[in-house]
C-alpha cells in the first residue's frame, strides 16, 4: 500500500504524463485502500476477507472538452497510456462551457489541517474474530432472541490523493474500525430482525462489542408482536438512526447540479425560510476524527466549517466549480471527485428540548425506527415510504407497529419539524431524535 507521499507523487506523474500528451488542464486522484473483515455466526468463523487495492482517476481537458478514465496500475507505463487515451477520448468529446478545473486562486494553500483521521493501527484477523465473537454472543444472550445472521468486525486504511496541473497536490490517510450484530428474535411468522452497528476511525474510539451486540438483541426484542394501527394524520417521531435520511433527501436538493437545471422542490428558495424557526443544520469538514472529515475536497478546495441552514432560513447552495460557473456564484468546497456535491460531518443542532418533551402532547402518533423504499421526488419533495417503529399513545410510546406507509412533502415536513437535544455523533451525518407535524400514516 502507497503512503500518502507516494500517491501524491503518482498522481502528479498521471498529470503531468495528461500534459505532455496534449491535454490543456488535468487532474488525478489515487485511492489506495488495505482492508480486513470477518464475520461469524452462531458463534463459530464464517469468513475472513482481506483486500487491497487501488485505483487511479484521470481527468483531462482540451478546450471545453473533457474525459475521465481510471486504471489500477499505477506504473509508468500504465500512466502512459492511460494519458494518452484521455486525450484521445477528450479530443471525440462534446463541448461543455462549465467544464474546467476549480479557479486556481481557491485552491488550498499551506498545510492540511490535523483531523487525526489515521490511527496508524494494525488489527489482526483474531482480535476481529473475538469483537465480532463477543458482539454475536451479547445479542443471544437478551432473552427473547432465537437466531442470528451473525457478528462482523473490520478494520480498514486508504490513502487519498489529488493533484491538478495548476497546483495543487495534496494526500491524507485514514483509518475505519467497525463492529456489528444482526439478530432474531421470536418464532416462525412472527420473528423480527434488528441490527445495531458502530464505526469509528480511532479503534480505541468503539463501543465496546458487547454493548454493540446487547443494543441489537433488544430491538429486535422491542419488535416482537407488531399491531397494525389506524390511518391518519399526525405526529411522527424520526429515531435519530433514521432522521439522517431526512438531511441527505434536503441535501441533494440544495446541490449545485439540480439548482442549475432546475429540478429541485427548494428551486429559488436561496435566502428564504425552508426549515421551522430555530434549526441549524451545519457542515464541519474538521471535525476530529469525524467519519467524513476531510481536508480539502475533490477539486483541491480548501473546506471549512459551513453553516447551511440559521433559524430555519438556507443559507447556502452545495457547489462545485462547475454548477458554480453555471450559477455565476462561487465553488463551497463540497465538490465530489466522482462528480456533483457531497457532504463532511453534516448535522442539525440540537433543539431546546428533551425527547420526552416532544413527545409528551402527542395524543396518537408514531415514533418511525425503520424506513423501507426510496419513495422521495426529488423534483416535487413528495416523500412516501414504508415504516415499521412503535406507537404513541398520551405522551407514552406504547407497542409495536409495523407495515405501514408513511408520506408528506419534504416542504411541508421541514417547515413543520422540531429537534429535540439529544445529538450525538455517531454516524457521517446525524441529527437529534426528530418530529415533524402533520404526516399521514397509511395503516388499517
Amino acid at each position: 500500500m502507497l503512503t500518502p507521499e507516494q500517491a501524491k507523487d503518482r498522481a502528479c506523474a498521471a498529470v503531468e504524463r495528461a500534459i505532455r500528451a496534449g491535454a490543456d488542464a488535468a487532474d488525478a486522484a489515487i485511492s489506495t485502500d488495505t482492508a480486513i473483515a470477518v464475520s461469524v455466526r452462531l458463534g463459530a468463523l464464517e469468513e475472513v476477507e482481506r483486500s487491497e487495492g487501488a485505483d487511479l482517476s484521470l481527468r483531462v481537458f482540451i478546450g471545453q472538452r473533457s474525459a475521465s478514465v481510471g486504471t489500477g496500475e499505477l506504473d509508468d507505463a500504465a500512466l502512459d497510456d492511460l494519458a494518452r487515451r484521455a486525450v484521445r477520448m477528450a479530443r471525440e468529446a462534446s463541448e461543455d462551457r462549465w467544464s474546467g478545473l476549480a479557479p486556481a486562486e481557491r485552491l488550498m494553500k499551506g498545510a492540511p489541517p490535523a483531523l487525526d483521521l489515521d490511527d496508524g493501527a494494525e488489527v489482526s484477523p483474531e482480535t476481529l474474530k473475538a469483537d465480532a465473537l463477543a458482539a454475536e454472543a451479547a445479542a443471544r444472550e437478551v432473552a427473547g432472541v432465537t437466531n442470528s445472521e451473525g457478528g462482523s468486525a473490520s478494520a480498514s486504511r486508504v490513502v487519498i490523493a489529488l493533484a491538478t496541473s495548476h497546483g495543487f497536490a495534496g494526500a491524507y490517510a485514514l483509518t475505519s474500525h467497525a463492529v456489528s450484530a444482526s439478530v432474531l428474535a421470536g418464532t416462525g411468522e412472527g420473528m423480527q430482525r434488528d441490527y445495531a452497528h458502530h464505526s469509528a476511525r480511532h479503534r480505541d474510539h468503539l463501543e465496546s462489542s458487547e454493548s454493540i451486540g446487547r443494543r441489537a438483541g433488544e430491538r429486535a426484542v422491542a419488535k416482537l408482536n407488531p399491531a397494525r394501527m389506524a390511518s391518519g394524520a399526525m405526529p411522527i417521531i424520526f429515531d435519530p438512526r433514521i432522521a439522517p435520511g431526512l438531511l441527505g433527501a434536503f441535501t441533494g436538493a440544495i446541490s449545485g447540479a439540480r439548482i442549475a437545471r432546475r429540478t429541485s422542490f427548494l428551486q429559488d428558495m436561496l435566502g428564504k425560510q425552508v426549515f421551522a424557526r430555530g434549526v441549524r443544520i451545519e457542515d464541519d469538514p474538521h471535525r476530529p476524527r469525524g467519519l467524513r472529515s476531510r481536508p480539502f475536497d475533490g477539486e483541491g478546495l480548501p473546506v471549512s466549517p459551513m453553516t447551511i441552514v440559521e433559524d430555519g432560513m438556507l443559507e447556502s447552495w452545495l457547489l462545485d466549480s462547475a454548477a458554480a460557473r453555471q450559477l455565476g456564484l462561487e465553488p463551497t468546497g463540497h465538490a465530489s471527485r466522482g462528480g456533483g456535491t457531497t457532504t463532511s460531518n453534516l448535522y442539525m443542532a440540537n433543539g431546546s428540548q428533551s425527547v420526552e418533551a416532544l413527545i409528551a402532547d402527542i395524543d396518537t402518533g408514531l415514533w418511525v425506527t425503520e424506513a423501507i423504499g426510496q419513495g422521495i421526488n426529488p423534483v416535487t419533495g413528495d416523500y412516501s415510504r414504508g415504516a415499521s417503529g412503535f406507537l404513541i399513545e398520551k405522551g407514552e410510546v406504547t407497542r409495536p407497529v409495523s407495515e405501514i406507509t408513511i408520506a408528506g412533502n419534504l416542504k411541508d415536513m421541514f417547515l413543520n419539524m422540531t429537534p429535540a437535544n439529544d445529538l450525538e455523533f455517531r454516524y457521517g451525518v446525524n441529527t437529534p431524535t426528530l418530529r415533524v407535524d402533520g404526516m399521514t400514516v397509511a395503516g388499517d
